[in-house]
C-alpha cells in the first residue's frame, strides 16, 4: 500500500467516524444499510431515508421510529432491537450514515418489496397506491399485487390492488408500501 492510499484510506475512516458520533437532525437525510437478511430483503433497506420535522424515519415493517437526537449508532442498535422484538428479522446488522450535506427538500414514500425499483418515491399531491407502484417501476416478475401491504403510522392495511377501486388509495407522505412476494399458487 502507498504512502497516499494509506492516508486517503485513513482519512475516510476519520469521515466516517466523524460523521457517526454526530446526533442525527431533522430535516435531513440518513443512509440505512442491513446485512445479515436475504438479498431481496436487503434491496428494501439499503437505501437513503428522509427524516421527518418531527424527527422520525418510517422504516418497513415497523413504522416510525424517532431518529433525531440519536448518533448514527445507537439508531443502528435500535432498529436491530426492533426487528428482532418484532419477530421479522433473527439476526440482522444495521449500519446508519447521516449526512448533514443532504437536506431532504421533498416529500417522499417508500416502495419496497418485489418492485423492480424500490426505494424512496417523490409524493405530490392527490397521488395513489397504483401510481407509486408504478413509480418504482411496477411490481417485477415475483412480486403479488393482491396483498399490497401499505404501512401508515405503524398500522399495517392489505389491499388487492388488481381491483381498480384499491388502486386509487390516496397517499401521504411517509407512507410505506410493499409489494410481497406471490405465494405457491402465484398470488
Amino acid at each position: 500500500m502507498t504512502i497516499r492510499n494509506f492516508l486517503f484510506t485513513t482519512l475516510g475512516f476519520l469521515l466516517l467516524a466523524a460523521c457517526a458520533s454526530a446526533q442525527i437532525k431533522s430535516g435531513k437525510a440518513i443512509h440505512i444499510t442491513i446485512s445479515g437478511v436475504p438479498a431481496e430483503e436487503k434491496a428494501r433497506f439499503d437505501v437513503m431515508y428522509p427524516v421527518s420535522d418531527r424527527g422520525m424515519v418510517n422504516m418497513p415493517f415497523i413504522g416510525k421510529v424517532q431518529a433525531a437526537g440519536l448518533k448514527a449508532e445507537d439508531l443502528a442498535t435500535l432498529l436491530q432491537q426492533k426487528y428482532k422484538q418484532a419477530q421479522i428479522y433473527t439476526n440482522p446488522t444495521f449500519q446508519v450514515i447521516d449526512s448533514d450535506a443532504k437536506t431532504i427538500d421533498q416529500q417522499l414514500v417508500i416502495v419496497g418489496g418485489f418492485v423492480r425499483r424500490p426505494g424512496p418515491t417523490p409524493f405530490f399531491d392527490r397521488m395513489t397506491l397504483w401510481q407509486a407502484i408504478q413509480a418504482a417501476g411496477g411490481a417485477n416478475e415475483f412480486g403479488s399485487m393482491n396483498r399490497v401491504e401499505l404501512t401508515r403510522n405503524g398500522n399495517v392495511t392489505k389491499y388487492d390492488c388488481t381491483e381498480s377501486e384499491n388502486q386509487q388509495v390516496r397517499l401521504r407522505p411517509g407512507d410505506a408500501i410493499n409489494v410481497p412476494q406471490k405465494n405457491w399458487i402465484g398470488n
